[in-house]
């Protein structure tokens, strides 16, 4: 018997304790659980539905908000509109009226702003959480055959990233420990971050949602996209790769980050690249498509970054990183092997401090 770390259970055990103790298969099914695949897709006719479901725990203060936005990306991430939404939310102990008022309300402005309806779901108070905890699972629909998937993926394919890297990371620690960030100082004892900086890290949240680039690429034709959550982009890529039993090379310099997410994660000590980022989709383009990727995705106002290429399988998955020398260019670049997800950059700061005892909307979690 092994205790486990927090987290996502890693690839292997997932296949091991979880996947391989799935027996039953129903014809109807036409995309089963597996590393890397966001969705599952039944067969209704002359439509598939493609169902995700997420949780939502290592959030306080957006928790709502996120619920929504969380498995929404999974559904766009099959280049697919969702059309709705059900939430399971449990509350500690201690949680007020007003508490699941303002959760309700980010839920339900979310939904609103992203056209998806709450269709269901169940709410409850337990003393099994200590904070806010919310399951939301999505549901969309598709004509039958068109739901994009990471089983085409093929050597020579581009790897484009839209917006930033650690962008939900950064946010959630910008909310919930803003407090600690206003305490840091420089060397010289001056605040290490300004009020404007973490208002701008703050607002990454406001930028989570991937439907639009989802359902953008879905129009133009992918190899596979996947969201980028616990993990961060080298996870995302690597799961990618399990799915196809392809390769990848990536390009660390080549991949965007915003200032204060790159501030944040110093200061932390966490690495960006392996922090949740919804808010990112990793987009698979085919041979052929990337100037038309790249035009639609301008059109569609949706920051996007080539980062890499599709390698074969023997190659595995990689990481070309600049490195200084004692060359006459002072710099040079090495390849380094990308490991498997494991738990989340994210964990680590929620677990050097306890998160905010304050529940989402703001007032005491109770004494």
């Amino acid at each position: 018997m092994t205790v486990l770390p927090v987290g996502k259970l890693d690839s292997d055990l997932l296949k091991q304790i979880v996947f391989d103790k799935i027996k039953y298969r129903d014809k109807d099914v036409k995309v089963r659980p597996g590393i890397g695949e966001d969705c599952a897709v039944m067969d209704f006719g002359s439509f598939d539905c493609v169902m995700s479901t997420d949780p939502i725990t290592s959030a306080v203060s957006d928790i709502g908000r996120l619920a929504i936005h969380i498995t929404c990306n999974d559904i766009a991430s099959n280049g697919v509109q969702p059309l709705g939404i059900m939430l399971a939310v449990m509350l500690p102990v201690g949680t007020t009226d007003q508490d699941v008022e303002h959760i309700m309300d980010q839920a339900a402005r979310t939904a609103e702003e992203l056209q998806v309806e709450i269709i269901g779901g169940h709410t409850e108070i337990t003393p099994a959480v200590k904070q806010p905890v919310i399951v939301s699972t999505a549901i969309g629909k598709t004509p039958s055959g068109t739901s994009q998937s990471g089983n085409d993926m093929q050597p020579g394919d581009t790897i484009m990233m839209t917006k930033a890297a650690g962008l939900e990371g950064s946010g959630i620690i910008a909310m919930d420990y803003a407090d600690r960030l206003r305490k840091e100082k420089d060397d010289d004892g001056q605040p290490l971050f300004s009020e404007a900086e973490i208002a701008t890290a703050q607002s990454f949240l406001d930028r989570v949602s991937v439907v639009r680039e989802g359902v953008t690429a879905g129009r133009v034709g992918t190899h596979g996209m996947h969201d980028i959550t616990e993990g961060g982009i080298l996870g995302a890529v690597w799961e990618m790769c399990q799915i196809s039993g392809t390769g990848a090379e990536l390009w660390e310099e080549k991949i965007p980050m915003e200032p204060e997410t790159a501030k944040i994660c110093r200061l932390f000590d966490i690495d960006p690249l392996r922090l949740i980022s919804s808010g990112s989709m990793v987009i698979i383009v085919p041979k052929g498509k990337q100037e038309e990727m790249e035009r639609a995705m301008a059109e569609a106002g949706v920051p996007a970054a080539v980062i890499g290429v599709i390698r074969e399988a023997k190659e595995g998955v990689r990481m070309i990183r600049r490195v200084k020398t004692c060359g006459a260019e002072g710099q040079g670049r090495i390849s380094v092997a990308v490991d498997p997800p494991y738990a989340d950059e994210i964990y680590k700061v929620a677990g050097r401090e306890p998160v905010s005892n304050k529940t989402a909307g703001g007032e005491p979690a109770g004494e």
